[in-house]
C-alpha cells in the first residue's frame, strides 16, 4: 500500500507551502529538497490537481462516523465500476516525484491517480487509487497493492 509521497520542493508554490504549514515536511534527498506527505501524519494531506489548479487537501478519512470510508485508498476497479457514484467522485491527479510502500521509496515519473469526494460537511477528501501489484512491484516492495500511476506501470 502506498503510505506516502514526496514532491520536489520546486514543484509546489510558496503560497501553498505557507498556507498549509508544509515547511515542517521538507526533507533533503541527496541535495534536493522535497516535501513529504505521509498517511501516518497527524494531519494527512496530499497535493492534488483538481479543476485545473494545484491545491492541498485532506488525504482520505479517518473518522469512523463519516459517510466516507475510513481509509486513504480506493480500488481502481471500484472507481471504474461506479462505486463512488453516491458521493460524486471527481478523478484527480496527485503529483509525486517519489512514493513510499512498505518502507521502500521509488521514483514516480508523473503522478498518481486518485478520486476527490466531499464528506457530509462538504469538505474534500482525496483517496489514492490502487490496484494489484505487478510482479516487479511486489518483488521490489513486498506489497500486494500498488498505486495507479499516470503514464507508467512499475
Amino acid at each position: 500500500m502506498c503510505a506516502g509521497i514526496a514532491v520536489a520542493r520546486s514543484e509546489l508554490p510558496l503560497e501553498l507551502i505557507d498556507t498549509h504549514g508544509l515547511s515542517r515536511r521538507i526533507y533533503d534527498r541527496g541535495g534536493e529538497k522535497e516535501i513529504r506527505f505521509l498517511w501516518r501524519d497527524g494531519e494527512p494531506l496530499l497535493p492534488v490537481w483538481t479543476c485545473g489548479r494545484l491545491c492541498v487537501e485532506r488525504w482520505g478519512c479517518r473518522a469512523r462516523r463519516s459517510r466516507l470510508p475510513p481509509t486513504g485508498w480506493t480500488w481502481r476497479t471500484t472507481v471504474e465500476a461506479g462505486g463512488w457514484g453516491q458521493v460524486e467522485a471527481e478523478p484527480v491527479e496527485i503529483p509525486a516525484s517519489f512514493a513510499l510502500s512498505n518502507g521502500i521509496w521509488y521514483a514516480v515519473k508523473e503522478a498518481i491517480r486518485g478520486v476527490r469526494v466531499l464528506d457530509e460537511r462538504g469538505e474534500p477528501a482525496v483517496y489514492l487509487m490502487i490496484e494489484p501489484a505487478s510482479h516487479y512491484f511486489r518483488v521490489m516492495t513486498r506489497a500486494e497493492w500498488m498505486p495507479v500511476l499516470v503514464g507508467e506501470v512499475i
